[in-house]
């Protein structure tokens, strides 16, 4: 009697809420990542079941994604982002989803990186106490949430909706937790926050070390909806910003307020076409060439910019080995960089 009455007691403390934690944030996006994890609590989760699959499939892919693209973008960025990819301080990369894997791969020094987009911030709970079944199929969904970044260059909004809108592993922290311990992170703290929109702050060590600090935000960065955040941006003072694969919302007015802070805070942009039209470049910027711009894909035709295309035919052609922004092949890659003179 007293051992049911024990079961009872554990069962209703897990329904509530109340069994202590007995993994870390660390241990969790490890075992998502498919990576060993150094604690006992996880060696049920890590036989039978689908997760030999999972693991199968995040190395299989994750080798692919560094020989194609991690890897290029790093050697590329070392080489030829001298005004970048050395210095430490704030990352801006607005319209970014989960996209971790580029704001690391280019700007490595960074001390902050702000990301934000619309899907929702999420959870990773304590993933011993979720049902194995229920798990395998939370896993199923993260997999095909991350299928189109590791094959391509960016996520689909609308696939992250429907794979990450429910279920034990929803929004974007199930993903960025894979990318932190796949890229070598170490999460130290993670803690949700309101301020100055619905967000999470990560706290993570660096592969080489040194305490770092990743925001993603889900926000409306249209206008009249952006001000706040824009603000708490401002304070955390002049940085660096990425823009890729954004739907080229920049090139529309009603974004025009994200665009200006951009412009007005950014000591370094690198873009690719889907970026701040080049027409908004004054002569205050220094600006470099990479890859070739032919036209945006067929999605995007109506934003095609002759004045782009004459840039690149004016200046020396400075191939690419990696692709980048919504062109999956290398050679028709675009990427630009404008440094602040």
């Amino acid at each position: 009697m007293k051992f049911c009455l024990s079961i009872l007691f554990v069962l209703c403390a897990i329904a509530s809420g109340s069994v202590a934690q007995t993994s870390s944030p660390n241990d969790r996006a490890r075992y998502l990542a498919g990576l060993p994890v150094r604690n006992s609590a996880f060696d049920p989760l890590t036989r039978g079941g689908s997760y030999p699959e999972h693991v199968a499939y995040l190395n299989k892919s994750w080798a692919k994604k560094e020989g194609l693209a991690l890897n290029p973008v790093r050697s590329w960025a070392a080489g030829a982002g001298g005004d970048f990819h050395n210095r430490s301080g704030t990352l801006y990369y607005m319209f970014s989803g989960p996209d971790f894997l580029y704001a690391h791969s280019l700007f490595p020094n960074a001390s902050t990186y702000i990301l934000c987009g619309t899907e929702p911030v999420g959870n990773v709970p304590e993933l011993t106490q979720i049902p194995r079944e229920t798990l395998d199929a939370s896993m199923a969904d993260l997999r095909r949430a991350l299928n189109t970044m590791l094959n391509f260059n960016y996520f689909v909004t609308k696939e992250m909706r429907v794979y990450l809108q429910g279920g034990q592993l929803g929004g974007t922290m199930p993903v960025l937790y894979v990318f932190l311990a796949r890229l070598g992170c170490t999460i130290q703290e993670v803690s949700l926050v309101s301020t100055p929109s619905t967000g999470v702050r990560i706290v993570f060590t660096g592969p080489n070390g040194g305490s770092k600090t990743l925001y993603y935000f889900k926000t409306d960065l249209s206008n009249g909806s952006s001000s706040g955040f824009l603000r708490w941006c401002a304070s955390k003072g002049p940085g660096m910003s990425l823009l890729k694969a954004d739907s080229y919302l920049l090139h529309n007015d009603g974004f025009s307020q994200v665009r200006r802070f951009i412009l007005d805070n950014s000591r370094v942009i690198v873009q690719d076409d889907a970026g701040i039209p080049l027409r908004q470049f004054d002569d205050r910027w220094t600006l470099r060439f990479y890859g070739d711009y032919a036209a945006p894909i067929e999605l995007f035709k109506q934003y095609q910019q002759p004045d782009l295309a004459a840039a690149y035919q004016r200046s020396p052609r400075q191939p690419l080995s990696f692709a980048f922004g919504y062109h999956w092949q290398r050679e028709r890659a675009v990427l630009m960089v404008a440094t602040r003179k």
